[in-house]
């Protein structure tokens, strides 16, 4: 998926300066397994995460997300954990940071595929049994499968 319009529009006022986005990392759950997505631009494996659009929740923008890029249809059980990235930057020069809302999720139906661009691949993946992770995901996949009903506040650096 391309980058979203609204971010194109702000990039045309201010270059590559940092800008701040709302971003979502979704860790869908079904049972003791996870969906993964292999990422297009790295290839790492990682949970479905994406921008929340303007005026989106960051809860129905993790179900978006699901859907678009994993073909899967998931619902938030819980918010997991709120935290801030370290700063991006990207080949074009663009620098962004985000601020990241973990949701645990719930499968509900469809079959794992690749929805778009952004994966070459897609999915699930026993729990004790992923493919090699980045530690930034593999925090949020912790937090996201904690047996806690509290959201937490990661203030540390990257989430």
């Amino acid at each position: 998926m391309p980058t979203p319009d609204f971010i194109l529009r702000l990039r045309e006022r201010i270059g590559t300066e940092p800008l701040w986005l709302v971003g979502t990392t979704a860790v869908v759950v079904d049972g003791d397994r996870l969906l993964l997505v292999q990422r297009a631009d790295t290839g790492e494996w990682t949970p479905v995460a994406g921008i929340v659009e303007p005026g989106e929740h960051s809860a129905d923008a993790a179900e978006r997300e699901v859907w678009e890029e994993a073909r899967v249809h998931a619902v938030v059980e819980r918010l997991a954990a709120v935290g801030v990235t370290k700063e991006y930057a990207y080949p074009n020069g663009d620098r962004s940071r985000f601020t990241d809302h973990t949701y645990r999720l719930r499968y509900v139906s469809g079959e794992a595929a690749v929805g778009d661009d952004e994966s070459v691949d897609v999915g699930w993946f026993p729990i004790d049994a992923m493919p090699e992770v980045p530690e930034r995901y593999l925090n949020r996949i912790r937090r996201a499968l904690e047996d806690r009903t509290d959201t937490v506040l990661e203030r540390g650096p990257e989430s």
